[in-house]
């Protein structure tokens, strides 16, 4: 079976090209597998941000904490077992103001968890997460991907590494103020390919 994880992170609903476009790809992937599941993570929704007593409490081993500190780091443990339940990973991930939404970094404040998808080592960090495969899904209305400006693809493709996840694939819709019928165009040729 293969379980695949959509992470959306626009604000934007039935505009959402992002959201679209990880829809398409998602939909091209269960069609391609014999037996795939499907998780949604709208991460937009709203996510906690990291406080004090999380950044202390999320080291401590879970049959240690107290049901206080377990209550606390509830949505950081279910967001962790998505992620690493998942065998590919799909995130929509728009570009605001040159990075990503702060919904999307707060999801990635929560699964980069030490012990659980990354260690520390002698040699530095290792990542646990190898084996998966991540695509986003960029869309941004004047940043062209790969620019000095776009800092959305070459942060993902560092923190994904960082989990141990080198197989991260750029699906893009970028300049669409610009070149908006062209770079749908040519993000849905990336999805047929991705998905080939």
């Amino acid at each position: 079976m293969t379980r695949i994880l959509a992470i959306h992170s626009s604000a934007r609903r039935d505009e959402s090209v992002s959201r679209r476009l990880t829809e398409e790809l998602v939909a091209r992937l269960v069609e391609k597998a014999d037996n795939s599941t499907v998780t949604i993570r709208d991460v937009a929704e709203g996510l906690s941000f990291p406080s004090e007593a999380w950044v202390t409490d999320r080291t401590i081993p879970q049959e240690q904490r107290t049901a206080e500190q377990n209550t606390a780091l509830e949505q950081t443990d279910r967001l962790v077992e998505e992620l690493r339940a998942a065998d590919i990973i799909v995130v929509g991930a728009p570009t605001y103001n040159f990075g990503i939404p702060a919904a999307l970094k707060a999801w990635i404040d929560h699964v980069a968890q030490p012990g659980r998808t990354f260690r520390y080592t002698e040699d530095g960090p290792v990542g646990l997460l190898s084996g998966k495969r991540v695509y986003v899904v960029n869309a941004s209305g004047g940043v062209p991907v790969g620019s000095p400006a776009d800092f959305v693809t070459p942060y993902l493709k560092h923190v994904f590494a960082f989990l141990g996840v080198t197989d991260v694939e750029f699906v893009a819709a970028d300049q669409l103020m610009v070149t908006g019928d062209d770079s749908m165009r040519q993000a849905r040729d990336a999805i047929e390919k991705a998905a080939a």
